[in-house]
């Protein structure tokens, strides 16, 4: 499963029809944060549970089909909208990973990963893996050699700020992969904690630098 691209009005009122849960991004390509929420909602459509549920991914330019964004009181982007059966039931304005995250899981029913390692094991080493340094980042390669985009511009934020920091890729542990997104209930990746906390995203680190507490929230 993966997220469709909604092109057209009608496009848009045959897709959400859907009485299993329809999840439709209203984006536009100008926007960097759009991307990250797409990328969210690809994760979300990878997980078993989900696909067996029957839930839909949308995209839709906010601003090609501004009749529909008007009609939804879409007046910022990113947004994710949730639809049953047609109508409404949840939204997320902004990027909000976890708050994507946890609306889709509740409204679809899905809590965990069907094939997830035994829970209790799997959290141990989540945990050990979490606490391994002061900073710790999840991420796609390393921070001498990164394999996105995402994870190569936090490395850089890191980098100039100049703290000490470790880092784990995720591309070699499919275990610490999938766990790691319902562990921390956060789907995307790169993924920074502090002293075994949950910091963010990308998003996150980049919002907290441009209010100047980074630093601060690095060294806590």
């Amino acid at each position: 499963m993966s997220v469709t691209k909604i092109d057209s009005v009608d496009n848009f009122v045959n897709f959400i029809r859907s009485p299993a849960l329809t999840v439709v991004h209203f984006s536009a390509e100008w926007a960097e944060q759009c991307n990250q929420v797409t990328e969210v909602l690809k994760e979300l459509a990878k997980l078993d549970e989900v696909q067996s549920s029957g839930s839909k991914f949308g995209l839709c330019d906010a601003e090609n089909l501004s009749e529909i964004s008007l009609k939804y009181k879409v007046d910022s982007v990113p947004t994710v909208i949730l639809f049953k059966d047609g109508s409404a039931v949840d939204r997320v304005d902004g990027a909000d990973a976890a708050q994507i995250t946890s609306k889709v899981r509740a409204n679809s029913g899905v809590k965990y990963l069907k094939n997830a390692p035994p829970q209790q094991l799997l959290e141990e080493r989540l945990k050990a893996l979490i606490n391994r340094h002061n900073i710790m980042v999840f991420m796609k390669g390393t921070k001498e050699s990164p394999r996105c985009g995402f994870s190569k511009t936090l490395v850089q934020i890191l980098n100039g700020t100049g703290v000490q920091y470790e880092t784990f890729d995720i591309l070699t542990d499919e275990e610490v992969r999938q766990g790691l997104k319902t562990y921390s209930d956060w789907p995307t990746y790169p993924q920074l904690y502090v002293k075994g906390e949950l910091i963010g995203g990308l998003d996150i680190v980049k919002e907290l630098q441009a209010n100047g507490e980074l630093e601060s929230s690095l060294n806590a």
